[in-house]
């Protein structure tokens, strides 16, 4: 026999979305508190939970991803009639504010793996503001770990 739960979506302390399941769920499934789950989208208004099992310090890598973000800007610069190439010149001067801007994607264009050292050097390179934090701050605010619990993946 099939059960089939309705769970509410409740907001915790820190303003995350949360569900709770019940505890026959939980034991049923073979999740404990704390897990990550990894929620897929079944494109039919249903979704499919996988725990996601730990995977080992010592069988991950640190990966250097970079990438280029495009950005579509619009200006509207207002030049005596027939100047309108006049309104090119004040863009590229940086003389025009924006009007309106929109995120077209990134592109990836590199990778490769760094050893941790590699990649907190690298920190400390890009974001010379935060050179004088303890490392443990660096990876904890700027780096992302795996299982990427900070998302929801619908493959």
């Amino acid at each position: 026999m099939t059960k089939i739960y309705t769970l509410d979506v409740k907001e915790n302390e820190n303003g995350d979305a949360i569900i709770e399941f019940p505890e026959d769920v939980m034991a049923q499934a073979g999740w404990n508190e704390g897990d990550n789950i990894q929620w897929t989208d079944n494109k039919d208004g249903s979704w499919t939970l996988t725990k996601i099992e730990p995977v080992a310090d010592t069988e991950k890598e640190w990966v250097l991803v970079e990438c280029i973000s495009t950005f579509r800007h619009r200006y509207m610069v207002q030049v005596p009639e027939g100047k309108a190439e006049w309104a090119l010149d004040t863009v590229v001067m940086e003389d025009a504010n924006e009007f309106s801007q929109l995120h077209l994607g990134e592109t990836i264009v590199s990778h490769r793996v760094v050893t941790e050292d590699e990649a907190l050097a690298i920190c400390d390179e890009d974001n010379d503001y935060c050179s004088s934090w303890p490392d443990e701050k660096k990876m904890e605010v700027l780096f992302t770990t795996y299982p990427l619990n900070t998302r929801c993946n619908d493959d």
